[in-house]
């Protein structure tokens, strides 16, 4: 087995999760832009495509209060999202 000193370290590029955030509320909101346009799938479908995107809106915004709180150094924020 190899020591944690033998393995690289990814670059921060590949460790971000801004990208995969943003990509995936873009897809909610051209998919509830979609529906909402086409009609697509009925009522359901773009109550679906809304929730998405407000799961999105949620995590986002419990991942930047997170990010704050590490940054201001609190004791209770959760550790490597600097």
């Amino acid at each position: 087995m190899a020591d944690a000193s033998d393995i690289p370290e990814l670059p921060s590029v590949l460790r971000a999760p801004e990208p995969v955030i943003i990509a995936g509320m873009l897809a909610w909101l051209v998919a509830a832009i979609v529906v909402g346009l086409t009609g697509w799938g009925g009522d359901r479908t773009l109550a679906v495509c809304l929730v998405g995107l407000a799961v999105g809106v949620l995590g986002t915004t419990i991942f930047l209060v997170q990010r704050a709180a590490v940054r201001r150094g609190d004791r209770t924020a959760q550790q490597g999202l600097d």
